[in-house]
């Protein structure tokens, strides 16, 4: 069984890491579904279950995390994410910062993990027998998190993240289901064994369905999100036994999808024809680029704001660096980690929307990817707060901060805030 190790008896010091009593014993009940309603505010952390030998590693990673798993040294480190101890870790940081569910994030390559050989050779060329295998070990990893978290009593629970980016998740199998349904079908027989992982939204498991980013908004092109709409429309008996939520990214920049298509001066309304969740949006509002000044983006559940997204750190239209998105300098339009002091200026900024526009799920991006091309090059394009050795403790810290005033309904009345994010 991989263990965990780090790289030195200081580290572990400093870390504060205590895996025998930072997470509830196993022998504790465990707790029930979570249930929301529109009085809630629920935060939610994007969580990827995607290392070890046979998945992704760290290899081309600009930060590298603290947490080390013995079977990934001779791979060039990082961590295992089957690794009992790493888990155990894991649950006690997110616990700590006060955070209520996870995103389990399997949203990447779903024909080629869920689907047959025969369809693969027609439709999915490039799913070879090794990719197959590299990405169902992360299925396998993600669907560990429900009976692992189940055992240490965690009060964490797994909101499921699906994979609505490629067409052929739309294509039947030979066994007549699609991709998608088979990905459904998978997280809700986990949910069936372990229900004190759910969240109940709309009296039903909630699952989210990524996406991607650029939306057409014309439902007479037949676009992705309109299939799978329709798809679900067509198929009650799933459409009744979950709460489906479509969730995308760069909603700032798509001013189609807005109800007001206006200039903005704050976050923006999502037009309630589309209600995409937010996956990850800009905040720049001082760049001076085509489709700036830069917002996030919001929707209504009735009164009540639905779905806002923070981040640590945003990329511009063109990525990290311009002209190179692998190098510095950083483009005009990033809004990076650290202000002048070191701050979190780009967290703190969208944390104080957040607070005004008090969310029933407040989505914090993200804990852990680590891996281009959308983490860049150094820690000021990277926008993961697991510790590493590029910010230590130091993310873990500005975001239990951020979520115990936001908990605590601080500055719910606040203007905008004075000091932006990076330019």
């Amino acid at each position: 069984m991989p263990r965990i190790t780090l790289a030195s008896n200081a580290i572990l010091l400093a870390l504060g890491i205590f895996l025998a009593s930072s997470a509830v014993a196993a022998s504790s009940s465990p707790p029930g579904p979570l249930i929301v309603d529109n009085n809630s505010h629920i935060v939610v952390m994007e969580y990827e279950a995607w290392f070890g030998p046979n998945a992704v590693t760290f290899q081309s990673a600009a930060a590298m995390p603290v947490l080390q798993s013995a079977d990934m040294q001779s791979v060039g480190g990082g961590y295992d994410s089957a690794d009992p101890a790493v888990i155990k870790q894991h649950v006690a940081w997110m616990e700590s910062l006060g955070v209520d569910a996870a995103i389990a994030d399997l949203t990447n390559n779903v024909s080629c993990i869920f689907n047959s050989e025969q369809f693969i050779m027609k439709y999915v060329p490039n799913c070879t027998a090794s990719f197959r295998i590299y990405n169902q070990n992360i299925r396998d990893n993600t669907g560990n998190l429900f009976p692992a978290w189940t055992m240490l009593g965690s009060s964490l629970r797994i909101i499921p993240q699906l994979g609505g980016i490629d067409q052929n998740v739309m294509f039947p199998d030979v066994d007549g289901k699609t991709a998608l349904e088979k990905e459904i079908d998978y997280f809700g027989v986990l949910m069936q064994h372990y229900p004190g992982r759910k969240v109940i939204y709309k009296g039903k498991p909630l699952m989210l369905i990524f996406l991607g980013a650029a939306q057409d908004p014309n439902p007479q092109d037949h676009p992705l999100w309109f299939q799978i709409r329709r798809f679900l429309k067509e198929h009650p008996e799933i459409e009744n036994k979950y709460t489906f939520k479509m969730i995308a990214g760069y909603l700032d920049s798509q001013s189609y999808l807005w109800l007001n298509q206006s200039t903005p001066n704050g976050p923006v309304e999502v037009n309630p024809e589309y209600g995409f969740w937010s996956w990850v949006d800009r905040l720049s509002t001082s760049c001076t680029q085509s489709l700036c000044p830069y917002y996030p983006s919001y929707n209504l559940a009735g009164s009540r704001v639905e779905n806002f997204t923070a981040s640590i750190a945003t990329a511009g239209q063109n990525g990290w660096g311009c002209p190179n998105s692998d190098a510095p300098p950083y483009c005009s339009d990033d809004a990076l980690r650290f202000g002048n002091d070191d701050s979190y200026v780009t967290l703190d900024a969208f944390m104080t929307y957040a607070r005004q526009l008090d969310p029933i799920f407040l989505i914090i991006h993200q804990f852990n990817e680590f891996v281009p091309p959308d983490e860049g090059f150094d820690a000021n394009t990277d926008d993961d707060s697991e510790p590493s050795n590029l910010w230590g403790l130091g993310a873990l810290d500005a975001v239990r901060q951020q979520i115990r005033l936001y908990h605590q309904g601080s500055g719910a009345s606040e203007a905008a805030p004075a000091t932006q994010p990076n330019d």
